[in-house]
C-alpha cells in the first residue's frame, strides 16, 4: 500500500493569518450592513407624540364624569366599568391629566340610553339570530372653546344564537362590549370620527 502524505498548501501559521483576515472583513461586513440599515430606517421613521392629532396644545385636563345607566334593562357592572376604562384610555393614549375639578378643559359625561335585545332572524317558527343593541348619549363639555362642545349619540349591536339568553351571551363578551363602548366614546371625542 502507498503512504499517501496530505500536504497543505499553505503553512498552518499562515492559514490562521488568512482566517484572521477573513473574519475581520466579516465583522466589518456585518457592521457596515448594520450601520447601513439603522440609517435608512430611521431616515423613515417618524416622531409620534401620545395624542390624537385633533386635541388643541392648550387642552391639558380631563374630567370623566359617571356615566349613568338610564337604559330599561340595566346591568349594573356596565356604566361603572365604562367610565373607569374610558378614564384609563384616556390617561394611556393622550397627554391630558385627569382632574375631578369643575374647570377641566375636557368634561365629559353620558348616559347609556338603550341596552336591549330584539329578534333579527327568523327560522321556520321559532326566532334564529337575537340581536343586543346598546346605545350611548355623549356629551363633551369644552370648557376653552364652547363652539367646539359635543353632543351625539353612539349605537353598537352584536348580533348571537337565539339559543343563548342574554346573561349567557354577556358571560362571554362582556368585556368585548365595554372594550368598543369605550373605544367608540375615545374616537368620537379625540378623532372626530
Amino acid at each position: 500500500m502507498m503512504d499517501l502524505e496530505f500536504r497543505r498548501p499553505y503553512p498552518k501559521s499562515h492559514l490562521t493569518m488568512l482566517y484572521k483576515t477573513q473574519l475581520r472583513s466579516t465583522n466589518l461586513t456585518t457592521i457596515l450592513l448594520a450601520l447601513f440599515f439603522l440609517l435608512t430606517g430611521c431616515a423613515t421613521c417618524k416622531y409620534a407624540t401620545k395624542d390624537p392629532a385633533s386635541i388643541p396644545p392648550d387642552v391639558k385636563t380631563f374630567r370623566v364624569n359617571y356615566l349613568e345607566n338610564r337604559a330599561n334593562y340595566v346591568n349594573p357592572q356596565l356604566t361603572p366599568q365604562v367610565t373607569e376604562k374610558l378614564k384609563q384610555k384616556i390617561i394611556g393614549q393622550t397627554r391630558l391629566r385627569q382632574t375631578n375639578s369643575d374647570d377641566a378643559h375636557y368634561d365629559i359625561s353620558g348616559m347609556l340610553t338603550e341596552y336591549s335585545v330584539s329578534t333579527t332572524g327568523i327560522s321556520g317558527q321559532t326566532a334564529s339570530l337575537n340581536r343586543l343593541t346598546v346605545s350611548f348619549h355623549l356629551v363633551l363639555k369644552n370648557n376653552l372653546d364652547q363652539k367646539k362642545n359635543i353632543e351625539t349619540d353612539i349605537s353598537r349591536s352584536y348580533d348571537f344564537d337565539a339559543t343563548k339568553s342574554l346573561t349567557d351571551y354577556e358571560t362571554g363578551h362582556f368585556n368585548e362590549i365595554i372594550k368598543n363602548l369605550v373605544e367608540e366614546i375615545f374616537n368620537k371625542i379625540f378623532i372626530n370620527w
